[in-house]
């Protein structure tokens, strides 16, 4: 019986899968929500963020100085 050989992709460099690694500060209270939510939904709270951000930047207005 031949077997298969196992085939591993070579990983693309950071930076060519369309995502960007940065880091944040948020307070606590906003971490809490963040890990019940992900508790709740099974989600990765790196998930959640970017959801939360794509939400934010789609929905969000910009107020000029009056």
């Amino acid at each position: 019986m031949k077997v298969e050989p196992l085939v591993i992709m070579q990983k693309h460099p950071k930076g060519e899968d369309d995502f960007h690694t940065f880091s944040i500060r948020i307070k606590k209270q906003l971490s809490n929500q963040l890990e019940a939510i992900s508790a709740q939904t099974n989600r990765s709270r790196n998930e959640l963020i970017g959801i939360c951000l794509e939400f934010a930047l789609q929905n969000g207005e910009i107020e000029k100085f009056k």
